[in-house]
């Protein structure tokens, strides 16, 4: 499996699992030129930026530890132009990461709440 297939495998479990939790996916892949964002999600009332690591084991650190302090400033870059091009102030925000591990056809996920701030 190509590590895109396995990255695009993991955020579809990831926007299933926070749907499974009530949170409504607004997007999926949002880009400008300064970057991405995997899954942008309402969750009970906060908008939640969601940055999803899918990996097949730990031999080269945890998923969460690839979303280093220049991925970080670029998810939040990121967060601002999605703010301000849907004109949205007031409401609170949330940055989370998404672990995703594939394992011999096992998947599990790990949601960090709140792991980084803008």
């Amino acid at each position: 499996m190509s590590n895109q297939t396995l990255g695009a495998q993991g955020e579809d479990r990831a926007a299933a699992y926070l749907t499974a939790r009530g949170c409504i996916i607004c997007e999926r892949n949002f880009r400008v030129k300064s970057g991405e964002i995997d899954i942008i999600a309402d969750d009970r009332g906060t908008l939640v930026f969601v940055e999803v690591k899918t990996r097949t084991g730990t031999q080269y650190g945890t998923p969460a530890q690839a979303v280093d302090f220049r991925k970080r400033n670029k998810i939040i870059q990121t967060a601002y132009w999605y703010l301000r091009q849907r004109q949205i102030d007031n409401r609170p925000c949330r940055f989370d990461v998404i672990e995703v591990y594939a394992v011999r056809g096992d998947w599990q996920v790990r949601h960090i709440k709140g792991a980084f701030e803008a």
